[in-house]
């Protein structure tokens, strides 16, 4: 009975051991939304990525899971990592709850989620798969919706692999709270890339006026800085470029080697390193070198190589350039000062980037806000230095110019002072001369426009109808086209007027000579020909069907009303349509032609449309034809060929 005692004591020992190794589920109450759940999971590296998520359910790899201890990333690494979240609720929390992953920049991501039929659904994320594939929810960060949390706690697994830095700060939320979370974020980052871009646009502006190479770097720099702040955040992924995966060229890699190259072309520019401070202009050129490699190598799929690459250049880079600031300062230089600060404030920022993706201090709210605080602040300090570099250069130029004019003798000032005036005259009338030809043109165009357009609905007038048609028509004879030319006429206009007034007509005429640009082709001709008259002329060796196509169109769309205040108005139209060459050869005619068409179908009770001869009835121009060839031959023969006819 001892042993059997003895026995029962060692299994329990043993089994509340066990239950001590594996780390407890976390337990989701109603105030769980926001939680970190980072100091409850477990990690695994996996040497050699040999394990799929069938080996999870092997006894010996669960054993070699460790608890995380609050650790949010694990730096760089050629291994992939498992992460293992257990997740259970107490009765009164919501059984549906979002997982977040705050790993904005992680290359591949694997989640594993059970499928409740022993199996797995797997999820890739990350920046290897577009956005929308690797999100349940559009927020910055990845966001994934969990099975509803039953009875039994539920288990899922992240696989995260990136030699450039593995992070995973993960979170439940309830929806309602994240998207209040995400509001607020979104305005305190608004207000960052807001700074930055108005400070970016400004220096634009001075940058195009002075075309001065510091300007140049600093507008590069921060245009870059502002993509790379967008990729950090995720914002770019999510607004900028969501329907591809990230590029090499807009990863973690390759935007802070180029902005750390802008940056170096900035330094030797604003600090005229070039000018007495030879080692560290050549080694500014250096760090530049070294971006590039880290950038080519990044290309050729070697990330953790360009990673490296990018952590090592700085300890080249930083310490020139704050020596070569730090040489200028004691000069009495003043931008390097500014210069001193901003670079300073950046810097700081940069090292607490660097031990995050190695892994040697963990990621949290400060530390996501202070490189964008850092780069804003940089951006304002580095604009002042600029600012004061050309005031600088300002008075550097009036001393010389002031040197300048004390080195004339009298003479020469008389004579400069002559020639001066006389400049100043030439240039005023050479000026006044510009303004006259100027406004000339400007007239002449108005006079242009005003003598082919109609003043109220902008359409071509009558006379510009004329000279298009005329045209259309040669056109058509010599490459065997036709035309087809439409007559509108409004019906009931004139109530109208009469009941609403003459404002509401001519709302009523813009608004149908509105929906008759849109209703026509860009090379087809729209024009007004006066009152509540229109015209469409179409060209072309498809102008009947054409025509055809657009009458049903303007039948429909013409007919709609139109809102005069709380008032709808409304109008039908009718519609004639001729064609070169069967019913016409004239413009003449062909509006004939058309117009006698138009009242045929006003005559049948408006609201509708008409071919030219569709009836049976030939146009007068058809007629005048068929009588020339009824004509006796005889009679034509009785005139000598070499006298007109009588």
């Amino acid at each position: 009975m001892q042993r059997f005692v003895a026995s029962i004591v060692l299994l329990l020992s043993l089994a509340c051991t066990a239950g001590l190794a594996r780390a407890a589920p976390i337990t989701l109450t109603p105030d769980s939304s926001g939680l970190s759940l980072n100091g409850q999971i477990e990690l695994l590296e996996d040497v050699g990525g040999q394990l799929h998520i069938a080996d999870m359910a092997d006894p010996a790899v669960q054993s070699r899971f460790q608890p995380a201890n609050g650790r949010a990333t694990v730096g760089q690494s050629r291994n992939p990592w498992w992460i293992k979240v257990s997740l259970q609720r107490t009765p009164e929390a919501p059984a549906q709850w979002w997982l977040e992953n705050a790993g904005i920049t992680i290359f591949d991501l694997q989640l594993y989620l059970p499928n409740g039929n022993g199996g797995w659904i797997t999820r890739n994320t990350g920046n290897a798969v577009p956005y929308s594939e690797g999100r349940d929810y559009a927020y910055r960060r990845m966001l994934f919706k969990l099975p509803e949390l039953g009875d039994e706690p539920l288990t899922l697994y992240f696989r995260s692999y990136d030699p450039a830095g593995n992070s995973f700060p993960l979170s439940t939320w309830q929806l309602g709270d994240l998207e209040q979370h995400a509001s607020n974020e979104n305005l305190g980052f608004g207000l960052i890339y807001g700074i930055i871009l108005a400070l970016l646009l400004y220096n634009l502006f001075i940058l195009i006026a002075l075309r001065d190479k510091a300007y140049f770097w600093y507008v590069m720099a921060t245009a870059c800085v502002l993509v790379f702040i967008l990729s950090m955040t995720g914002h770019g992924f999510q607004y900028l470029w969501p329907g591809s995966a990230v590029p090499f060229w807009l990863d973690r890699i390759t935007l802070p080697s180029l902005w750390g190259i802008f940056v170096m072309r900035f330094t030797q520019e604003l600090l005229y390193t070039k000018r007495g401070l030879i080692w560290p202009h050549r080694l500014l050129n250096a760090g530049c070198v070294l971006y590039v490699i880290a950038i080519l190598i990044n290309a050729f799929g070697y990330r953790a190589e360009g990673a490296l690459m990018i952590a090592l250049t700085p300890i080249v880079t930083v310490p020139t350039a704050l020596f070569s600031a730090g040489v200028r300062c004691y000069q009495g230089f003043i931008p390097s000062r500014l210069y001193l600060l901003g670079y300073g404030a950046v810097l700081g920022s940069t090292v607490v980037l660097v031990m995050r993706a190695a892994g040697l201090i963990e990621p949290n709210n400060f530390t996501a806000y202070l490189f964008p605080l850092s780069v804003a602040a940089e951006t304002i300090l580095f604009s002042f230095a600029l600012a004061y570099r050309i005031q600088i250069l300002k008075r550097e130029k009036a001393a010389a110019l002031i040197q300048a004019d004390r080195e004339k003798t009298a003479r020469l000032t008389q004579i400069q002072a002559s020639s001066d005036e006389l400049q100043d005259a030439v240039a005023r009338r050479t000026a006044e001369l510009a303004a006259a030809n100027a406004r000339l043109s400007l007239r002449e165009r108005e006079l242009e426009h005003a003598a082919f357009h109609d003043s109220l609905t902008e359409l071509p007038n009558r006379r510009y109808l004329v000279e298009r048609t005329e045209a259309a028509l040669a056109n058509a004879e010599r490459h065997r086209e036709s035309v087809a030319l439409m007559l509108i006429d409004l019906d009931h206009f004139k109530p109208i007027n009469d009941r609403h007034g003459h404002d509401a007509g001519d709302l009523m005429l813009q608004a149908i000579a509105e929906r008759l640009r849109e209703h026509v082709r860009g090379g087809d001709t729209v024009a007004r020909l006066g009152g509540d008259e229109f015209a469409v002329l179409i060209s072309g060796t498809d102008a009947e069907p054409h025509a055809q196509e657009i009458t049903a169109r303007l039948l429909a769309a013409l007919a709609q009303p139109v809102m005069y205040g709380a008032e709808r108005l409304s109008v039908t139209i009718s519609i004639g349509v001729a064609l070169y060459p069967q019913h016409a050869k004239q413009f003449t005619e062909l509006y004939k032609a058309a117009d006698e068409t138009l009242y045929k179908v006003k005559a049948r009770g408006r609201s509708g449309a008409a071919l030219c001869g569709e009836d049976g009835e030939l146009s007068n121009s058809a007629r005048l034809q068929l009588d020339v060839i009824k004509v006796t031959s005889g009679l034509c023969q009785s005139a000598p060929t070499d006298q007109p006819l009588k």
